[in-house]
Order: structure tokens, then C-alpha cells, then sequence
């Protein structure tokens, strides 16, 4: 969780980072929330998560929500 926290783009024209994370119980063990621009800059964090080394030896299996409505807490 903690290396999720605070994860973003640092390539020029991308506009993506983590903006929560914390863990749960139950089905899934954590729950990272992401901004992002387009759905290309989605798989390339959700990628990230599957193939970097330290995250890899955790992460056996992911599953990808989004949310189209920037408002869903009003």
C-alpha cells in the first residue's frame, strides 16, 4: 500500500497518479483510487502494479473498477 501511495506519471503529456489507497477485508486486500485522463494511462497503472518487481511477489491478481462521475461522494 504504501509504495501506491502518492504514485504518478512523471512522463510528459501523462496526467495520471494514485489518489487513495488503503486496505481492506474481505474479497480484495486493498483498494487504490486513481485519476487519470484516458484509459491508456489506466493499464499503464495497472500494469505497473503486475510487473514491478516488489508489487509482483504480492499481487496475484487484480480487478479494475471505473467510475465515470467525478461527483459520486455528492
Amino acid at each position: 500500500m504504501e509504495k501506491l501511495k502518492g504514485l504518478k506519471s512523471t512522463e510528459p503529456g501523462e496526467n495520471w497518479m494514485v489518489t487513495y489507497s488503503t486496505p481492506v477485508y474481505g474479497g480484495w486486500d486493498l483498494i487504490i483510487e486513481c485519476s487519470f485522463s484516458n484509459l491508456q494511462d489506466l493499464d499503464k497503472i495497472v500494469t505497473f502494479c503486475r510487473v514491478d518487481d516488489e508489487l509482483g511477489q504480492w499481487i496475484e491478481e487484480t480487478t479494475t473498477l471505473v467510475s465515470s462521475r467525478p461527483d459520486w461522494t455528492k
